[in-house]
């Protein structure tokens, strides 16, 4: 599965808290906009946050051949075998267009926050027992024990907020064949200062989260890197910012570090749910 699920990826998928709600009334919306992307030629749509199999369903149903998946699914919040059942009924009526991205989310988020990288395991250990192939999920993984877990029972890496440095990294450990497709965000802006400005609102939150802040340090950031919103330096790592051309060679540059695929989430300021089309359009654009 993990070279067809490359080729049918593509290079490039957006990232996107707004499509996951669970909503009824935002339903038509979301399809609308998952048909759209479609035709702007991406090769996959990421359900941002604590997304669910049953989140993918409106946005398959609206869709002939794009691939939907969760970035990611909180181990934690959903039972294994209500995952199992909810796949295997989207498998049976549209086959090959789901992935489930899992990951252990962060200690503040849940109480139940014990021993990660062994509850990663039993879970995965479920999903075997439940039928779910290894080649139909993917680990957001981050340091080298979660991306050795998925190189040997995934189809590969989905990693959130990181660095090039970090994709050459995690390619080394994958090797070749898995799938590996980070996560960028990108500031469709060209004034240095309204960029980072943006980028930090958008950084803040995590820079809470010691998941994100280990990596960071172990990617060669200090301390001062991560104080008062981020240096300019850990800002230009993480983020693709600039005219069309800078951003382009941004995400060009995760490619090159041995990226498959990179999952593009537009950062403008908004609210994280709303739907920046205008953004995928130009984004779209640029890319062609």
């Amino acid at each position: 599965m993990s070279d067809s699920l490359k080729e049918t990826v593509g290079r490039y998928g957006i990232w996107s808290f707004g499509l996951r709600s669970e909503d009824p009334s935002r339903r038509g919306e979301l399809a609308e906009a998952a048909a759209e992307l479609e035709e702007l030629g991406y090769g996959a749509l990421w359900l941002g946050g604590s997304s669910a199999v049953r989140n993918a369903v409106p946005l398959v149903e609206a869709t002939s051949r794009i691939t939907v998946g969760t970035s990611i699914q909180s181990i934690w919040q959903y039972e294994a075998g209500d995952t199992a059942a909810e796949l295997a009924e989207l498998e049976a009526t549209h086959p090959g267009r789901f992935a489930l991205g899992l990951g252990v989310a962060h200690a503040g988020n849940t109480e139940q926050y014990r021993r990660p990288y062994s509850a990663l395991v039993t879970y995965l250990d479920a999903l075997d027992k439940a039928g779910v192939p290894a080649d139909r999920r993917l680990l957001a993984a981050l340091g080298p024990k979660n991306l050795d877990l998925a190189r040997e029972r995934s189809a590969g890496s989905i990693p959130y907020l990181v660095t090039r440095e970090h994709t050459a990294r995690s390619r080394e450990i994958l090797g070749e064949t898995p799938l590996l497709a980070p996560e960028l965000m990108v500031v469709l802006e060209t004034d240095p200062t309204r960029a980072r400005a943006l980028a930090r609102e958008a950084l803040a939150v995590y820079l809470g989260l010691p998941n994100y802040t280990n990596n960071f340090l172990r990617g060669g950031f200090t301390e001062d890197d991560l104080a008062d919103g981020g240096s300019d330096r850990l800002i230009d790592a993480l983020f693709a910012w600039g005219d069309d051309d800078a951003v382009r060679a941004t995400i060009d540059g995760f490619h090159e570090a041995g990226a498959d695929h990179v999952a593009l989430q537009i950062i403008d300021g908004r609210s994280r749910d709303t739907l920046p089309q205008e953004a995928w359009r130009r984004l779209a654009s640029l890319l062609a």
